[in-house]
């Protein structure tokens, strides 16, 4: 089995590489579909329209102006936060352009930057091409839905700007590997994924503790995330009976190529919930704790991932609601990974050595020794400084990356090797099968 998900269509879709003829938009999205993903490929092909640019850096006296795709929940709540920083005195920076097919979604947005950044001139549009277009922008952070996530970076990309991408990454591993390598490609622009734990100081306290051998050689881990939601995950997104497809908001341009589709508003604002849209709990929530376990533990690529799944409560969701994964590393190190939306009750996160045990529950380190090595490892806990919100702190290292142009925190490479493991345990949940990973070849195999 090659790269590909599992061989299954949308439903109601003819094909994933057919393109739409609706819309101008949607009769552009060419698919996300199958071309190869090794690592010499190139990136996919281009939405009609997207011209390639220059790489807009700004001065160290300039605002940096950034441009948001995609103003639901998360975009907006980025477009606030962006707004805020230059409020505080935290960064100088600006959003001056958003871009939704949804006109209420996006008219939001824009009367809510109006009020918090009076007298900034906010572009907005359906059509988020005419934000690539302009040449004034440095950077565009993706909040789309996760079936946009790999066109719209890919296109950004090729358009010169920087970007921040919403996690998970992508919805699907071959569209990772396009990804990655066009940020390759690309190794002049920055690149970041919203995984905002990685900012916090234990994970980079944790590296650095292994690779002094302060556990010996860890052996396994465990990591989780559990929430309790009675009313059913995502439902907490509320439907709109204003919203009017072909009125007020482009259905088929949301859809790109996972349509055409009968309009559905529940699929339209709770995407999540459902299997053709979203990996779930996995790569919505479990990949918060995944990204900096993995970066801790720097033990290559996963190679081998399992994973169990069932509905325990909330049978009416589509994606499971109750996820078990087991994920074996190069070195051999395995992680075991939990998430839960019926029980808030997780897993400690903890690393275990041949030596010691690292605890990295709380804001600290907390290291102690195994019982046969009591005499030669003492008990310690590596004190953290408090950062308080690790998301704007995430959200200020891209800012901070544009203008000096150093890697961001939440890269390439630690997103594709987290982008495996989703996509892997994602197949395995469904079809009860263990997945094997090649880290030469990047290419994924049923065991």
């Amino acid at each position: 089995m090659n790269d590909q998900h599992p061989d299954r269509k949308p439903r109601n879709t003819p094909t994933r590489r057919q393109f739409l003829g609706a819309t101008a938009i949607a009769g552009a999205a060419a698919v996300i579909g199958a071309a190869g993903s090794s690592a010499n490929a190139r990136t996919s092909r281009l939405v009609p329209g997207v011209k390639a640019g220059r790489v807009n850096r700004p001065g160290a006296n300039d605002t940096l102006r950034i441009a948001i795709i995609g103003t639901g929940g998360m975009g907006t709540g980025h477009a606030y936060a962006l707004s805020s920083f230059a409020e505080r005195g935290q960064a100088d920076v600006r959003v001056v352009a958003i871009a939704d097919p949804c006109d209420e979604r996006r008219a939001s947005c824009h009367q809510g930057l109006a009020e918090r950044q009076p007298g900034t001139d906010v572009m907005h549009t359906r059509d988020y091409r005419e934000i690539l277009a302009r040449d004034d922008i440095h950077g565009v952070l993706v909040g789309s839905p996760e079936h946009w996530h790999a066109q719209h970076v890919i296109d950004a990309l090729h358009a010169g700007k920087d970007v921040y991408c919403e996690k998970p990454m992508t919805l699907r591993l071959d569209e990772a590997m396009r990804v990655r390598r066009a940020v390759l490609d690309h190794p002049e622009q920055i690149f970041q994924v919203g995984t905002q734990m990685i900012m916090l100081p234990k994970y980079q306290k944790a590296r650095q503790a292994i690779k002094d051998g302060s556990i010996g050689t860890p052996i396994w881990s465990q990591t989780s995330y559990c929430r309790n939601s009675p009313d059913g995950e995502w439902n907490y997104y509320g439907l709109n009976p204003d919203w009017k497809p072909g009125e007020n908001l482009d259905w088929n341009a949301w859809l790109g190529h996972l349509g055409p589709r009968e309009w559905d508003p529940k699929v339209f604002a709770r995407w999540r919930r459902y299997r053709d849209f979203s990996t779930g709990i996995i790569g919505d929530l479990l990949v918060h704790v995944m990204t900096p376990m993995i970066f801790a533990l720097d033990a290559g690529w996963p190679t081998k991932v399992k994973a169990t799944a069932a509905h325990m409560i909330d049978k009416d969701m589509e994606n499971h609601d109750q996820i078990n994964m087991n994920v074996v590393f190069e070195n051999g190190h395995t992680m075991v990974v939990a998430g839960s939306t019926n029980n808030e009750v997780g897993l400690e996160t903890m690393i275990r050595g041949n030596m010691a045990n690292m605890y990295l529950n709380g804001r600290h380190v907390n290291i102690r020794p195994e019982r046969a090595y009591v005499d030669d490892i003492d008990r310690q806990e590596i004190t953290c400084p408090d950062i308080g919100n690790d998301q704007d702190q995430l959200r200020l290292n891209w800012l901070e990356c544009i203008r000096s142009r150093q890697p961001a925190a939440s890269n390439i490479d630690l997103a594709s090797k987290v982008m495996v493991a989703v996509d892997l345990a994602t197949r395995s949940a469904w079809d009860g099968h263990g997945y094997r990973f090649d880290p030469d070849t990047l290419k994924a195999s049923r065991a």
